[in-house]
């Protein structure tokens, strides 16, 4: 059984949600999961200005705490294309285990959420990929392994890169039924993934 952290950022509480779906999939497809969120660096005064949501309950992610694991499902919201301060803060941190090769074979998977449809959900996952790439991990991507992919019928997040959602820009959309059952298939096809892989290291 693989142990897997899902480690998420979420200033309005959309990866959040899709998260919840993740986790489910992990499980149903064995995994040991574990989830933390990365540490918020904007002050409480700009939180409430923006109207962020309130944080969940979960432990702050360390870097100390990554070898632990066998694989990473990363959550997080763009930035222009590509992650936000806080998570690049995070990953910054992680130059030790870089110089020990710590997570080098690890499989490591991303979801995302975006304000449109063409706010930078793929460009997102392209522009974690150099760090995944530093540190020796595996990325793993979800492909077209749900039909509703493949659903021009109404606006759904996700991609062959990961499962997504579409926020609008002031985060009055929540993640869909469709959009949650994406994010719940990546985690099974995640979990038997990273058991193959941790069965053979």
């Amino acid at each position: 059984m693989p142990k897997i952290f899902v480690i998420t950022y979420s200033t309005f509480g959309h990866i959040n949600k899709v998260a919840e779906s993740i986790v489910k999939g992990l499980s149903k497809g064995g995994a040991d999961v574990k989830r933390f969120q990365i540490a918020e660096t904007l002050s409480d005064e700009i939180l409430t200005k923006m109207h962020a949501a309130p944080k969940p309950d979960f432990p702050v992610i360390k870097a100390s705490d990554l070898p632990e694991a066998d694989g990473y499902m990363f959550g997080f919201p763009t930035r222009y294309g590509t992650a936000p301060a806080q998570v690049k803060t995070f990953l910054d941190s992680t130059g030790q285990l870089w110089v020990k090769q710590a997570l080098s074979g690890k499989p490591a998977g991303v979801f995302f959420s975006t304000a449109s449809q063409h706010g930078g959900q793929e460009a997102t996952v392209m522009t974690t990929l150099p760090i995944l790439a530093h540190h020796g991990m595996i990325y793993v991507p979800f492909g077209y392994s749900h039909p509703h992919l493949h659903d021009n019928s109404e606006v759904i997040g996700g991609s062959p890169w990961g499962a997504g959602t579409v926020a609008n820009g002031d985060g009055s959309r929540q993640p869909s039924q469709k959009e949650l059952e994406i994010a719940e298939a990546q985690g099974e096809q995640f979990a038997k993934i990273a058991a193959k892989l941790s069965a053979k290291i």
